[in-house]
């Protein structure tokens, strides 16, 4: 997924010591859709941990990265997705 850093918290620590970011990344694009072109825009909930998240403390907000990871539950609820990210460039 790519977009721009629109939010993130501050880091906090999981009891083993692993650091963890909050973020919002907003994506804008034009996709293909049943042969016909579809303007996306969405803000999606992401997830960061370890090196990734001390890299994204630190990334001011604005930047454009592509991020990759997996989506998961965000909780108990079991409804809302949210995108842990593995990895991710400035793009």
């Amino acid at each position: 997924m790519s977009g721009t850093l629109s939010a993130k918290s501050a880091v906090r620590y999981t009891p083993a010591g692993i650091p963890i970011v909050e973020l919002i990344v907003s994506h804008e694009s034009t996709q293909a859709e049943a042969g016909r072109t579809r303007n996306v825009i969405c803000e999606v909930q992401a997830v960061a941990a370890g090196e990734a998240a001390q890299k994204l403390a630190v990334t001011p907000l604005g930047a454009r990265i592509r991020a990759s990871g997996f989506l998961a539950h965000k909780g108990k609820s079991r409804v809302q997705l949210i995108l842990h990210i593995n990895t991710f460039e400035f793009i």
